[in-house]
């Protein structure tokens, strides 16, 4: 779906890992991973100082959209591992 998109093979292969290739991912790609990785690690919080970065490189409803979408995989991979349903093998 990535490459559907126009994301680069190397986006698409190293996004679960941006952290070890940070010098793939602009600016915006790069707060908005570490926010999905924020919001999905439960011991981590959004402090002032990501939210500050966040409203740097989106508008408000853009903050909000992203917020639903990471929200939505978080609950709906929350739901499928607790219900044991398996990978639909969309992803290789």
């Amino acid at each position: 779906m990535g490459r559907d998109l126009g994301l680069s093979a190397d986006k698409v292969e190293w996004v679960a890992r941006w952290t070890e290739r940070p010098e793939l991912f602009d600016d915006r790609e790069r707060v908005a991973l570490e926010y999905a990785d924020t919001i999905t690690l439960s011991d981590r919080d959004v402090d002032d100082a990501l939210f500050g970065r966040l409203r740097r490189c989106f508008d408000d409803d853009a903050i909000v959209v992203l917020t639903e979408v990471i929200a939505w995989e978080n609950a709906s991979s929350k739901f499928n591992r607790a219900l044991r349903i398996g990978s639909q093998h969309l992803w290789r």
